[in-house]
């Protein structure tokens, strides 16, 4: 073994970039290009001078998500951050420094702060969820249906969940939109991403204050009277846990779904009496723009080998969902081989795998369902490949998609 490969991240100044995988039209290509050049685990640069393994096989990647004792998910072992190597106003902080919160724990202090989460979860009302997250959506298709145009992501796939996952938290809509604008800032990674999370956090401590002198049916309530939750701050990072997730990843499996489902002709022809339905859609988004392409963060408690290189204590380890979705060695390329198959890693695996699957499905199927029964012939308005994406080196959330349908009683714009 090299000196060069015993050092490969602290030697390498050049590496790709990691935003390279998501910020482009074939993130699979990216992917791709470094598993022919390094394997099933790549080096990659998360900002100038800070670089990182990048899990592109699906075996590898199970690897890391089920086994703490190797890999853990407590980013003060992260080696640059504990020698003080990354800025602390790096754009990586929100997504990568400490916090009091389940994403950010290992071993039992995982399963304690991870339980108000799954009880919240299970204890929600589905019926009652269904009908708020189904009159949220039908009110905004109304509040532009009559300009025959709209951006369906700005107008409604950023909208939606957002205004569902402040209203479970007895967040007035105002204050939904004061969040949904906090999120984008900080999932992009870029220089606004710590004044946004300030701003998240300053926004749902005004929220606990009110709810312990008036408490309510909501899930701050339930968080506040939590006996797993020690203290304001536990709380506090628990809600910008669960509300950062629910946002982000259903803004985007919303998008996605609705640029698939009126782009593909194997989708599109659903409207018009095809094969292929809502929930093929859903889960082909899942299998092939999971709402999470890349996830931070795993760092190496001793050195060890994965995919054949040497990863040292202290490393961080991202999780390439995406990529580790398309491995070859346990995906086809035959779409129509894929339907009905989930058993992809879009929610991660393991003790930190997604907790709120069944809620984040159903507000992505009603949102999609509602926009194609309720806007007659809609069509993007501009070509597919010509709709971009939101810059992150995490997801790839569509930035806009502009579409025309036919007014109500009239012609389309």
């Amino acid at each position: 073994m090299t000196t060069t490969r015993r050092h490969l991240l602290a030697e390498h100044t050049e590496l790709t970039p990691l935003i390279t995988t998501t910020n482009v039209a074939d993130p699979q290509a990216a992917y791709g290009a470094l598993r022919e050049r390094w394997g099933e685990v790549a080096p990659v640069q998360l900002e100038p001078g800070i670089n990182a393994w990048l899990v592109l096989g699906h075996h590898e990647l199970c690897q890391v998500v089920r086994n703490e004792q190797l890999f853990s998910r407590d980013p003060n072992n992260w080696g640059l951050f504990r020698d003080g190597r990354v800025p602390p106003d790096s754009g990586l902080g929100p997504m990568m420094f400490p916090r009091d919160n389940a994403y950010f724990a290992d071993g039992d202090k995982h399963r304690r702060l991870r339980g108000p989460l799954d009880e919240g979860l299970a204890g929600l009302d589905e019926h009652r969820m269904s009908r708020f997250i189904r009159r949220t959506c039908v009110d905004l298709v109304n509040g532009f249906a009559g300009q025959g145009e709209a951006d369906l992501v700005a107008d409604y796939a950023a909208v939606v969940p957002m205004l569902t996952v402040a209203g479970l938290f007895g967040l007035p809509t105002a204050q939904g939109h004061q969040l949904r604008a906090a999120l984008i800032a900080l999932f992009s990674s870029a220089e606004d991403s710590a004044p946004a999370a300030q701003e998240l956090e300053r926004i749902l401590t005004g929220v606990m204050r009110a709810r312990r002198q008036t408490p309510a049916d909501d899930l701050t309530t339930a968080f506040l009277n939590h006996p797993s939750l020690r203290d304001d701050f536990e709380i506090q990072q628990s809600m910008v846990l669960m509300i950062s997730a629910g946002y982000e990843t259903t803004t985007s499996w919303i998008a996605q779904t609705l640029r698939l489902m009126l782009a593909d002709p194997r989708f599109a022809g659903r409207l018009r009496g095809g094969r292929l339905g809502l929930d093929d859609a859903l889960d082909e988004v899942l299998w092939r723009d999971p709402p999470m392409a890349n996830m931070p963060a795993r760092y190496a408690l001793v050195d060890c080998e994965l995919g054949g290189l040497p990863i040292r204590r202290g490393d961080a380890l991202i999780l390439g969902l995406a990529a580790a979705n398309a491995d070859p060695r346990v995906h086809t390329d035959d779409p129509w081989l894929e339907i009905g198959n989930r058993s992809h890693l879009a929610w991660s695996a393991g003790p930190h795998s997604c907790p709120a699957q069944r809620a984040g499905r159903m507000i992505t199927r009603i949102a999609v369902d509602t926009a194609l029964h309720r806007l007659h012939d809609v069509t993007l308005s501009i070509p597919a490949d010509a709709v971009t994406l939101l810059p992150s080196p995490w997801t790839r959330c569509p930035a806009s998609l502009p579409v025309t349908f036919t007014k109500p009683g009239g012609s389309s714009r």
